[in-house]
């Protein structure tokens, strides 16, 4: 299924796609108190800036090998926060030479997020959902990685990073409701894995080389995986019971529109961990498949 959102209007289907989400229109409505940059100087960096502890891993040679997971899960610093792996204190203090004062005020998500001790506290909120770096936070990372970003982009990226994650969000709950208890669905933990392509985007991207009209031929620019629990109906031995599923979700760009909006693709799924969700992909591609034929598509229409 596709979905678009627009500066006046959005559209979107109630279930879930087996495939990509379709292109996301960056809304230009968007509050940003900062003068119009060019589309090319806002593209989201190659990974999300929050997540790596090190520098981006160089690509794999050609010839083969297989994509490493960038991050040492056997020896995490112990400064990260273990739910996000993103420093336990982000700094909101300025750069040496940085000449923009950037906002330190944190946005609040509407991703909820269980309750209880926080790990790292202020890394991820001390409310009811997760709270988004600050825009001086986000430039902190993006320095601390050594990339090389123009101070006045970086609101615009936060814009992008927050409005993004919402919508991968938005897609998750589409899966989580189908499930019972579903509607109550809580974001655990979630870590970027940008450095190691999904099965699915390594699988399209070989099939790229030959239906390169109908797969992708080039690679997520990020991939997170979420842990996302949801409550069991009520038992009187477990009354606190939880189910959990780990989601998968490519992040891609596309070309922009033809008002130069930046346009990104997200690839949204249950990762194929339980019988449950390798059940959930196989009816939504079959209720996809049904419903794009109810609609004609088999009749020239």
């Amino acid at each position: 299924m596709k979905w678009n959102i627009g500066a006046s209007s959005s559209s979107s289907s109630s279930s879930p796609s087996s495939s990509s989400s379709g292109p996301v229109l960056i809304d230009p409505s968007l509050p940003t108190n900062h003068p119009a940059i060019p589309t090319s100087s806002i593209n989201p960096p190659a990974e999300c800036p929050m997540h790596r502890s090190t520098p981006p891993a160089p690509p794999p040679a050609s010839g083969g090998g297989l994509a490493k997971c960038p991050i040492d899960h056997k020896n995490l610093d112990p400064s990260m926060n273990p739910l996000n792996n993103i420093p336990a204190n982000l700094s909101l203090n300025r750069q040496p030479g940085q000449q923009l004062d950037l906002p330190t005020e944190r946005t609040r998500s509407t991703i909820p997020r269980p309750s209880g001790e926080n790990p790292g506290g202020e890394a991820y909120g001390t409310g009811s959902t997760w709270d988004y770096p600050s825009p001086q936070q986000f430039y902190n990372a993006l320095v601390r990685k050594g990339w090389e970003t123009p101070e006045d982009s970086v609101e615009v990226m936060v814009d992008i990073h927050n409005f993004i994650n919402e919508q991968a969000w938005y897609e998750v709950m589409k899966w989580e409701k189908r499930l019972p208890g579903g509607e109550n669905a809580q974001l655990a933990r979630f870590t970027g894995r940008p450095g190691e392509l999904s099965p699915k985007a390594r699988m399209h991207l070989w099939l790229g080389k030959f239906f390169p009209n109908t797969f992708n031929t080039e690679p997520p620019f990020d991939r997170h995986d979420w842990i996302v629990t949801r409550p069991l109906p009520q038992s009187t031995t477990v009354p606190k019971e939880e189910a959990s599923t780990r989601y998968v979700i490519d992040y891609y760009s596309a070309p922009p529109d033809e008002d130069g909006n930046p346009v990104f693709s997200l690839d949204v799924r249950p990762a194929l961990d339980s019988l449950e969700s390798v059940s959930e992909r196989i009816k939504v591609s079959w209720e996809e498949w049904r419903n794009n034929n109810a609609n004609g598509d088999g009749n020239g229409q």
